[in-house]
């Protein structure tokens, strides 16, 4: 059986500027707008479709992305670029700093509804090339 994540649902406060934020970190296109979303694709076809959460608290989540080393070159010095609180960890201990856990790097900061995002280059637990 075949098992493969589809979609998931990214709730914001304003969903046209929370899918355009990632999409112009992770240099990927908006899509249209389907009904009440906003879609990024992702190039393994996960759509994160954004959704305006109205008036209703917004739950802080985590997304990990995984790229190559150039993607995450130019990812970062956008996130620079911009002035973004970049962190090592995923509790924000570590400001300033990326990590190289397992032989890749890997760096976390909020988008502007507060969920926490990662880009990293190698998957946890396995080393490049293996």
């Amino acid at each position: 059986m075949r098992v493969e994540l589809n979609h998931t649902i990214v709730h914001a406060r304003d969903k046209a500027a929370s899918a355009e934020f990632l999409a112009d970190i992770l240099d990927l296109p908006v899509g249209e707008q389907w009904g009440p979303f906003v879609p990024v694709v992702l190039s393994n076809g996960v759509t994160l479709d954004f959704a305006d959460a109205g008036d209703s608290p917004i739950q802080s989540a985590h997304y990990a992305f995984l790229i190559d080393d150039a993607a995450f070159d130019a990812a970062f010095a956008r996130i620079q670029n911009a002035g973004i609180a970049y962190y090592a960890d995923p509790f924000h201990d570590k400001p300033n700093e990326i990590n190289r856990l397992y032989g890749g790097r890997g760096v976390y900061f909020d988008d502007p509804n507060g969920h926490n995002l990662e880009l990293m280059t190698v998957p946890y637990g396995e080393t490049p090339g293996g």
